[in-house]
């Protein structure tokens, strides 16, 4: 049976508490609106992935997909146990037993595709030459954020499988996730959360302050115009002959005063001496 979290007023909460849990995740937030703005608005064309797929697809047409569901299946299932309450899955049937059967088969499966994935990325892009040559330090510290996110999450995931004495991550996690959103950071909440929640907490911080300053950024731009442009044609249809087909000008002269169009005579003198 899984523990559950002390009442708020019994939790000792220092200086360090208020810091991490009251303080960071609006330097956090800072950092991600005001490095984002000032990434689209210097950098513009640095917005993007510098994709390599020309330098290999093999690796990339199974590491990519496989890394980019397996995150948004993780995203999914940090917005339904960080935003939505316990009392709205319990209203709609899901029990607490049913809900974490659920939430550890289906995270487990996302979150190791999400590793198997970027492991193939890493080692396509060091064992590549072309791609390792185009990787740059930011790239690094990049992928080393990635990998420590999902360990220190599947850790987590792990860990309270075996330790009965770990609180329920929806009653501490979830509630300070949700207060700073209202500007009413609950510190007490995370401040019961096990060990490695709070590493967890951390490192995903640390992620999304780096996030506006890697190439990550490009997951703030939804691609909503390509569902709306018109088709780009790169070879027409026509079924005429193509030696018979008529080749038209793009352009046609426009004439000046010495020269008339369709015209062929050279000017004449009165008119070469009129032009001085």
């Amino acid at each position: 049976m899984i523990p559950t979290a002390p009442p708020p007023e019994t939790v000792e909460i220092g200086v360090g508490d208020v810091l991490l849990w009251g303080a960071l995740p609006y330097v956090v937030l800072a950092l991600i609106i005001g490095g984002s703005i000032w990434r689209y608005k210097y950098d513009q064309f640095g917005w993007t992935t510098r994709s390599s797929q020309l330098y290999e697809s093999r690796i990339l047409r199974i590491a990519s997909p496989l890394f980019h569901f397996g995150i948004l299946a993780v995203l999914a299932g940090h917005v339904m146990g960080l935003v939505i309450p316990r009392t709205w899955t319990d209203a709609v049937g899901i029990n607490e037993h049913l809900y974490h059967i659920m939430a550890l088969g289906i995270g487990t499966i996302a979150g190791v595709g999400t590793l198997v994935g970027i492991v193939l990325l890493i080692w396509r892009r060091r064992t590549t030459g072309p791609v390792f040559m185009a990787t740059t330090k930011n790239d690094k510290l990049m992928y080393v954020m990635l990998v420590g996110a999902l360990l220190t999450g599947l850790g987590t995931t792990v860990l309270s499988l075996f330790d009965t004495t770990v609180v329920d991550y929806r009653q501490t996690v979830s509630p300070w996730f949700r207060s700073i959103w209202i500007f009413q950071p609950d510190v007490a909440a995370m401040a019961a959360a096990g060990l490695g929640f709070k590493v967890h907490a951390l490192w995903a911080m640390a992620l999304f302050a780096l996030w506006p300053f890697t190439r990550l950024v490009h997951a703030f731009t939804a691609p909503v115009h390509y569902l709306f442009r018109p088709y780009i044609v790169y070879r027409s249809r026509d079924r005429r002959p193509t030696g018979l087909a008529p080749v038209r000008r793009g352009w046609e002269p426009v004439g000046t005063q010495d020269r008339v169009r369709g015209s062929t005579k050279a000017p004449t003198g009165r008119n070469r001496a009129g032009r001085h």
